[in-house]
This record gives structure tokens, C-alpha cells and sequence, in this order.
């Protein structure tokens, strides 16, 4: 299975002195593999620790934080010899040792030449952490190309890669992407979608569905774990109620999120953000802030913390906890496809680096994206998961603010390239939106 961020690392090993790798990321997004498969393969020898599966190699720095001691207690502590020349060190989960933590710090400042790499779930809940001291990076599911990449399809890959409008393209992209609504992009439902191709759909669709349960009710677990008893309900309600509130309607309004009818005597912001910022930190919600009014640049300077979208960072998972069936996905004829449109978009900005990410809104419209290109004027981007592509919302967004260009995302084949002004991209196409703006 390919992930475009295996890049970055093999340009970390190539550099003659480099600081400790560091993969954050939620849960089953591929992480160990990444490092063990992915780049462990281009190593002599890779020496795997996983605190969580030996709490044990803890003692391995127990005491002096010297990297050379380090390494001879955990070849005492493994049986295997490693040479920092040659081999990868993968510290894997390393969260659940804080002094593995503040080794990195020490790796960083006197051996920058040796190979280590370490990954965690629970990064962003650390009390403390080498600043400055780690090249770090953030591994989400797989985009909807690397999910093509893993259907082992050339010609398919290819008219993606070149953005191909052709309506022969556009309806198989299209339908590959509906799959991709259905699976998502998390490594185990992905390969267990492709792995065997012969079997029924029935049975692909019921193994794929069996893993998302698995993984949400896993994650649940992890609540309770790395948070206190009453912490872990407040996170547990709020993340199951994010498929819910995506689509909320207030008071007749389109402010998303208002988090009434979600816990018990709670309805403030306030008594939220803890297990917002919680399912944030642990990269299982993306946030998204709506800006009123006419928006100015830099966006983040008028953010308002107390207004926030949260989506799910995994259209797949998304899915399942709705209980949306793989026929009502393919057949798009269900009124909540516009939020998976939109939860999906908001992933594939993730992916490049866009989150938080933010909207707009202004008395009943609403514009589900505007983003800032780099001579920092703003466009909005629209989403439509159908085929009408008529846009109230954006004309109110036109007549108001003057956008100097607009974008559109909908379930149709998109405008030409000629178009640079109102411009129309097919929704699979999300990845290549900094190219147009």
C-alpha cells in the first residue's frame, strides 16, 4: 500500500544529519507500517520497540538519556545488535513512555547523524514534548489517490494523475469515489476492499463494514484510557454525535454545532471544548470555523474558538456510524450525501495541510470552504454532491464580498481549463484545488 508521505522520509534518510523522525497520527492509520515496510526496507536492519506490546523496553531508559547508553540497554534488552550506521531505530508508540520522549531530544543534539524514528496516537495529549527537536509529521487515512493507488489500476491512475475530462473518465472516477465514501481511507477497511477481488460485494462489503465497527468502538475505548471516567463520556458523546451535528440545523439558521442535546445539562461552548480540543489533539476530528460577515485575510486572525465545525476524519467511519448502506452511497440519493461530500472535502484539504479549515456564513448562506491562495486573496469553494450545480449560497457570497474567482466541487465532469474565473472541478478531484486557486 502506497502513502505519498513515504517521500518526506526517504529525503530525511538522505540527508547527512537530520533530527528524530516523528509520525503522529490517529490510531490504525498506518504508522507502523509506514515506518517498518514502507521505509524500514530501504535500511540494513530496522529494530522495532513498541512500548505498548513490551511496557518492559521502558527500562531501556530508565537511566542515563545518553543516546550510545541508551542503545546498549536495548540491545541488552532485545538480544539484537543495532548499528547506528546502517539500521533504523523505530520507537513505535511512544506516548506511553516519557522519557523515550525526552531521549529524542538527545538523539536531535548529539548523534543527528544516527537513523531514529518514532510514532505515537497519543501525541497531542503529551504534558511535554522535544520542541524543535523532531522533524515531525501527521499521518491521516489514505486520500482518494492513495486509494486509487492501492486499486492497482494503471489507466485509472493515470487519467487522475493528468485530470482527465472525458466522460468516460469522470464516470469512473466518480464511481471509485463512492466506493472511497464507503471504505474510507483507513489501511485495514482499504485492503481488506481490494484484497480479494473475486468475492462477492456482499462479502466485501460486509467484511469492510465489520472492520469500521471494530474501529470505532476501539477508539471508544481509548477514550476511557487516556482520559479520566467523566472526561471520557463528555469526548464519547461529543464524537458520537459529530455525524449528527455535521447536518444541524439551529433555530432555521445554517450555524453547525451548537452541541444542544448533547450531553446531559450542557449547551456551552465551554463545557465542550475540552473534548473538543481532545478529539483534535488525538486527530480524530477536523475542525472547521465559520467567518462572518466580509472575510479578511489572514483568516485565523478572526477565527472565533467558540464557533466550530467538527467533521469526522474518516468518511468511512463517517458512513458506518450512520448506518448509511453501500447502496444508498452508490446510488447518491440520499439527503445527507452533500455532508459526506463535504466531510470528504474537508479530508483531502487535511491531506495538504489546510486544517483547521474555514467557511463562511451570512444570515441563511453558507459557503462550505473559503481558503486564502498565496497573493492572500480569498475564494470560496462550494460543495455539491449532485449534479445541480446552482448555487444560491455562492451568488450570495458574490454579490457580497466580490471574489476575484470562485470554485465549485459537485458530482459533475467540471468546467474546461480555459474556465479561470467561475471554475466547476469534479469532487475527486479535491486534491488538485491549490492548482486552481
Amino acid at each position: 500500500m502506497k502513502r505519498q508521505l513515504l517521500d518526506k522520509l526517504i529525503n530525511w534518510k538522505s540527508q547527512q544529519q537530520r533530527k528524530p523522525l516523528l509520525i503522529d497520527g490517529a490510531r490504525q492509520t498506518g504508522k507502523t507500517y509506514l515506518l517498518t515496510q514502507l521505509l524500514g526496507q530501504r535500511f540494513t536492519h530496522t529494530l522495532h520497540l513498541d512500548f505498548l506490546e513490551r511496557p518492559d523496553l521502558a527500562q531501556a531508559f530508565a537511566g542515563s538519556l545518553a543516546p550510545n547508553d541508551i542503545l546498549s540497554n536495548i540491545e541488552l534488552l532485545t538480544g539484537q545488535v543495532f548499528n547506528p550506521a546502517t539500521d533504523l531505530l523505530i520507537l513505535d508508540e511512544i506516548g506511553e513512555c516519557e522519557r523515550a520522549i525526552s531521549s529524542l531530544k538527545y538523539f536531535a543534539e548529539k548523534t543527528p547523524d544516527y537513523y531514529i524514528a518514532a510514532s505515537g496516537s497519543n501525541i497531542g495529549l503529551l504534558n511535554s514534548f522535544p520542541v524543535g527537536k523532531v522533524e515531525q509529521y501527521n499521518l491521516r487515512p489514505l486520500t482518494f489517490y492513495e486509494f486509487l493507488l492501492a486499486s492497482n489500476e494503471p489507466a485509472l491512475i493515470k487519467a487522475f494523475e493528468t485530470q482527465v475530462n472525458s466522460p468516460a473518465a469522470h464516470n469512473i472516477l466518480f464511481d471509485k469515489l463512492t466506493d472511497y465514501y464507503f471504505t474510507g481511507g483507513l489501511p485495514e477497511a482499504v485492503a481488506a476492499w481490494f484484497a480479494n477481488p473475486d468475492a462477492s460485494i456482499l462479502e466485501r462489503i460486509s467484511n469492510v463494514r465489520q472492520i469500521h465497527a471494530n474501529l470505532v468502538e476501539g477508539y471508544r475505548r481509548d477514550f476511557g484510557k487516556y482520559s479520566n471516567k467523566g472526561d471520557a463520556q463528555l469526548i464519547e458523546a461529543v464524537f458520537n454525535q459529530i455525524p449528527a451535528q455535521l447536518s444541524a440545523v439551529v433555530d432555521e439558521s445554517v450555524n453547525r454545532f451548537k452541541f444542544k442535546g448533547v450531553y446531559r445539562n450542557k449547551s456551552r461552548y465551554g463545557e465542550f471544548e475540552t473534548a473538543i480540543n481532545w478529539l483534535h489533539r488525538c486527530r480524530l476530528a477536523l475542525k472547521n470555523h465559520p467567518i462572518e460577515g466580509m472575510p479578511r485575510t489572514p483568516l485565523a486572525a478572526y477565527q472565533e474558538e467558540n464557533k466550530v465545525k467538527l467533521f469526522l476524519f474518516d468518511v468511512g467511519l463517517l458512513n458506518n456510524m450512520l448506518g448509511v448502506g453501500f447502496r444508498e452511497i452508490k446510488q447518491q440519493a440520499f439527503e445527507y450525501k452533500g455532508y459526506i461530500a463535504e466531510n470528504f472535502v474537508q479530508q483531502e484539504l487535511a491531506a495538504i495541510g489546510i486544517e483547521p479549515s474555514f467557511s463562511w456564513s451570512d444570515a441563511r448562506a453558507e459557503i462550505e470552504f473559503i481558503v486564502t491562495n498565496d497573493q492572500g486573496q480569498i475564494i470560496p469553494v462550494e460543495v455539491k454532491s449532485g449534479k445541480r450545480t446552482r448555487a444560491k449560497s455562492l451568488q450570495s457570497y458574490i454579490e457580497k464580498c466580490k471574489p476575484h474567482k470562485t470554485i465549485k466541487l459537485t458530482g459533475t465532469q467540471g468546467s474546461t481549463e480555459i474556465e479561470q474565473t467561475h471554475i466547476v472541478m469534479p469532487l475527486y478531484y479535491a486534491k488538485y484545488l491549490p492548482t486552481r486557486w
